[in-house]
């Protein structure tokens, strides 16, 4: 089982450097590979696949262009990676399953650089640092977390992205499959909301983190900063600002934007763990309209901010580790019903642990 680890990482400001020109050089080449193709296409020719792009890029583009000679430091496969992921991106469009590629903007894009393990020296893991090819070796902030090569684990590849000025490293690890068996015969059901986050059918409630002191004060403090970011720019029309002032007030709101995603992202991840740590047979949970929810002005931020779509996601691919079945329900199924023989009168969708019951 393939399984991947995520975690913080201290680089040196050397390293730094290297992974921004590294994530510059690699939105520059999906950008110019989405460019290229539009430009081909109106002047009638074929489509160029992102195999028949790189030896075009590598062969002709290049050694004709001294002045784009610095694409080549960039770590390859980095470079390569971010060619498929647009002839990708390409063939989705095709198959009607998206739309048309976007450009990646510096301040919006979320590119990664990628690595890949070519021999036993690259890619090796201790406690408190990891081996990344053309980077070296990276210090952990969390030690510990991720298996280490001692232990007989191997990373197959990875990549470092970078977040509102954090540097982060995701390694894809191959974890030999352990069975568990569940305690007992019996199921739950989870009930997602707005009042609160999940309602189990045991009765347990876990409350919604957005109402919380801590969470309503970093809100606050957020809209105090966005309010002087967008001060910002309209001084800058007016040349009472510079560029270097605005940047860091955008880092300053990143900063905020990412420490309330993470504590929404932490509360979810303890939500599923305590759930799953019952050990029950089966989970249910209902298919919400998550789309239908944010066309509503009136609840579109705190159905946005509860991240149902993540919950489901966590929770498929705890269930999937631990061998329990995901089950999930329509949403036009009849399932706001109140179970008599609950003592909480909790809204229970798990309608099957009450067959041959009068509801």
């Amino acid at each position: 089982m393939l399984k991947s680890f995520k975690t913080e990482i201290n680089p040196t400001y050397q390293q730094k450097v290297k992974i921004n020109k590294t994530i510059g050089t690699c939105r520059f080449i999906y950008n110019f590979y989405l460019a290229h193709n539009k430009e081909i296409h109106e002047n009638g020719k074929n489509f160029m696949s992102g195999k028949s792009f790189s030896v075009w890029l590598n062969n002709e583009y290049i050694p004709n262009n001294p002045d784009k000679v610095w694409i080549r430091e960039a770590y390859s496969k980095a470079v390569k990676k971010s060619i498929e992921n647009g002839c990708t991106a390409f063939r989705r469009f095709f198959k009607h399953q998206s739309d048309f590629p976007k450009f990646k903007k510096k301040s919006r894009s979320d590119v990664k650089m990628y690595f890949v393990r070519n021999n036993p020296k690259d890619c090796r893991c201790e406690r408190h640092r990891i081996n990344i090819p053309s980077l070296g070796w990276v210090r952990l902030k969390e030690k510990g977390y991720i298996p280490t090569t001692k232990d007989g684990y191997q990373i197959k590849s990875g990549t470092v992205s970078m977040k509102a000025g954090r540097y982060y490293v995701s390694a894809l690890i191959e974890i030999p499959d352990t069975e568990t068996i569940a305690s007992s015969d019996k199921g739950i059901g989870i009930d997602l909301g707005l009042k609160n986050l999940a309602t189990i059918s045991d009765g347990k409630v876990y409350k919604n983190i957005n109402k919380s002191a801590r969470l309503k004060k970093l809100e606050k403090q957020l809209r105090r900063e966005q309010r002087c970011f967008s001060r910002k720019y309209e001084n800058l029309k007016k040349g009472e600002s510079t560029r270097k002032n605005i940047q860091k007030q955008r880092l300053k709101v990143q900063k905020l934007h990412h420490r309330i995603d993470n504590i929404r992202t932490g509360y979810i991840s303890k939500t599923i763990s305590e759930i799953v740590k019952t050990k029950p047979s089966y989970v249910t949970i209902e298919d919400l309209n998550v789309k239908g929810m944010m066309k509503n002005r009136r609840l579109s931020k705190a159905a946005a901010s509860q991240k149902f779509y993540e919950f489901r996601t966590r929770l498929k691919a705890k269930s999937d580790e631990n061998n329990i079945e995901l089950r999930v329900v329509d949403g036009w199924y009849p399932s706001s019903k109140l179970c008599q023989y609950s003592t909480e009168f909790v809204r229970c969708i798990d309608l099957r642990s009450c067959i041959g019951r009068q509801m």
